[in-house]
């Protein structure tokens, strides 16, 4: 069996670490797969692919993933695979076109990532429905995510496969823990950490602004990269706490940074199935989340949840476990026992499963 994943890049997000995380994987349980980017740009999720993949990945090109151009490059590669797996907007569109013109019988599968996007709000109900009808299955990540596309695109139910994302959680129990002096944090400081990019839904300014009720004994680590960093520097700096946020950008070793951590939150108005989510449950600490959706299923009755958007409640939480050690420990285990729900070779073996389903007659 050959199977092509397509996605818009490799930028350092939730969708494109799945990919890296698992492709290694299912070519070495003997699933041939290979990758296509539209946009090839160089980041260091393709680098590290690059050296543990042994399949072909493919780039359309260095630039727009808008472009239209991309359905007359995507057709070429339908000949060559059994199997061709999308992930993410406009890719989804781009590769559904680019059957419909070419008359292919390849098998498209989507994974739906999200539970909102901004064509759900508009007029594009009726564009989504005949896009989606050009896929033989539609995989979804939750329960929220699952009961969010059926109510938008109303087909039969045959169609949907909910499949929980997952973590490679031995990965991040093995990981070694990163050492606080090396960012300029004594041993007598906490750290709070939270990994995403800086884009909406994932809304750091609440989890900044909660500094400001919380003890200056208190660091707080941001990881990642994106269109909002800099209103996020600029709120850290309104609020006088430069001293007391560091912005670390991308890193490959978020593992680690969260074995290091005290306390990991996540303040996303909504997410799709949050893989930070996940590492965060195995990271050994208690992951404290906005109650939204994509967040709220994994988390509650394991971590804890706040109101999206107070911080004034999310400081609350913070000094609870930081202050009262039985109820820290608590949380933990509960965390490390939610975790193993997601664990990332399940997932592959769900995947591989579907993909017997829908290509009965390949190995």
């Amino acid at each position: 069996m050959k199977v092509l994943q397509i996605i818009n890049s490799l930028t350092t997000a939730g969708a494109e670490k799945l990919l890296l995380d698992s492709i290694p994987k299912y070519n070495k349980l003997g699933v041939s797969m290979d990758l296509l980017l539209l946009d090839g740009s160089e980041t260091p999720f393709l680098k590290i692919l690059k050296e543990q993949s042994k399949g072909e990945i493919y780039r359309l090109g260095k630039g727009s993933v808008y472009n239209p151009w991309h359905i007359i490059k995507i057709i070429k590669y339908f000949k060559k695979y059994d199997i061709v797996h999308v992930h993410l907007f406009p890719a989804l569109y781009w590769t559904a076109l680019a059957k419909f013109v070419s008359f292919s019988k390849v098998v498209l599968l989507f994974t739906e990532h999200s539970t909102s996007n901004k064509r759900r709000k508009y007029y594009f109900r009726l564009l989504d429905r005949i896009i989606y009808r050009n896929y033989h299955a539609i995989i979804t990540i939750s329960k929220e995510v699952d009961i969010f596309i059926k109510k938008h695109l109303g087909f039969r139910l045959s169609k949907f496969h909910l499949i929980n994302n997952g973590v490679d959680i031995e990965r991040i129990k093995a990981a070694k823990t990163a050492i606080p002096s090396d960012f300029g944090i004594s041993i007598s400081e906490k750290i709070i950490v939270q990994v995403s990019s800086f884009r909406y839904p994932k809304d750091q300014q609440t989890l900044i602004r909660s500094l400001s009720f919380i003890s200056k004994g208190v660091k707080l680590i941001l990881v990642g990269e994106g269109a909002l960093l800099d209103e996020c520097k600029k709120l850290v700096k309104n609020l006088e706490l430069e001293s007391r946020v560091l912005f670390l950008g991308i890193r490959m070793d978020v593992p680690e940074l969260l074995k290091m951590a005290d306390i990991v939150v996540l303040s996303s108005y909504y997410e799709g199935l949050s893989l930070s989510c996940i590492e965060a449950l195995a990271s050994g600490n208690p992951l404290i989340a906005s109650d939204a959706p994509g967040l709220s299923q994994i988390v509650k009755g394991a971590g804890i949840l706040f109101p999206i958007g107070d911080e004034k409640i999310l400081a609350l939480e913070i000094d609870n476990l930081l202050n009262d050690k039985e109820y820290y420990s608590k949380t933990v285990k509960s965390c490390l026992e939610r975790a193993k729900k997601y664990s990332l070779d399940a997932m592959i073996q769900k995947h591989i499963q579907l993909y017997r389903e829908v290509c009965p007659n390949k190995n």
